[in-house]
């Protein structure tokens, strides 16, 4: 195709049309994500779901962007342990405003469970529905690769926080050795399609989500796209290998 492009697991696509691809992808699994993250990862997504909130470190107060937030796997997290300072402490509540593209999976999050810090809506996080610096952190975990557009969505993360306030972005990455890499990679293509194929009915949805993990930068490319969008002590920690990675940094 001719002219700007963006990507769609392995295939170059018109930006227009991108959002609208991803919005049917989370649609068809937005019922079952949670399992099948479960599924998939053996259960390791939560070892670092729990280290990306320990870094974090939530506090009673705080206003938490939790962007792509889904079904609130996150906010959860990011509410019982600012809740349990707070018991400790006193202070005022915690808010956490859970963002999504996607209102199936708003709607699957809300369906768990009423948290009285969390806040649902439906947003793009190319533009986010808040105020400048409103918020001491932002956190986006497995969602910046299904973005259109990275580097704007990266500084609309900057254009929310505080000075001095906390970007966290877990997200897929490179494995760090040859030999994990290509175990990751026969893992990937040939199981998890497949699991999708039986769980959740979804083949190709699944099939999606791993091609979209191998075009997603790697850990010091995406590092210098976080500096690029004006936060700064930008660094990144490898979970299982570098099969994950927790990127951070402070806006500036």
């Amino acid at each position: 195709m001719t002219g700007p492009s963006a990507t769609f697991g392995f295939k170059d696509v018109d930006p227009a049309a991108k959002p609208g691809l991803v919005r049917g992808v989370f649609d068809r699994v937005a019922r079952r994500y949670d399992l099948m993250n479960d599924l998939m990862s053996g259960g390791v997504h939560r070892l670092w779901k729990d280290a990306t909130a320990a870094r974090l470190n939530p506090q009673p107060g705080e206003t938490i962007v939790d962007c792509a937030g889904g079904t609130g796997d996150m906010a959860r997290r990011f509410a019982r342990m600012a809740r349990r300072v707070q018991e400790r402490r006193g202070g005022a509540d915690a808010k956490v405003f859970v963002i999504d593209y996607n209102a199936e999976m708003i709607a699957a999050g809300r369906e768990r469970g009423f948290e009285p810090e969390i806040a649902w809506a439906v947003g793009d996080a190319q533009a986010l529905p808040l105020p400048d610096r409103c918020a001491d952190a932002y956190v986006i975990s497995f969602g910046i690769r299904n973005v259109t557009d990275i580097p704007k969505a990266l500084r609309e993360a900057r254009r929310v926080l505080k000075p001095g306030g906390r970007f966290l972005c877990l997200e897929f990455s490179r494995p760090v050795t040859e030999a994990l890499q290509k175990a990751y990679d026969a893992y990937s293509f040939k199981v998890i399609p497949e699991i999708g194929r039986l769980v959740a009915q979804d083949r190709d949805s699944y099939q999606y989500l791993v091609e979209s993990i191998r075009r997603f930068p790697d850990q010091k490319r995406f590092a210098r796209m976080i500096a690029e969008a004006g936060f700064g002590r930008v660094d990144y920690t490898n979970f299982t290998g570098g099969v994950a990675a927790l990127h951070t940094g402070r806006a500036i």
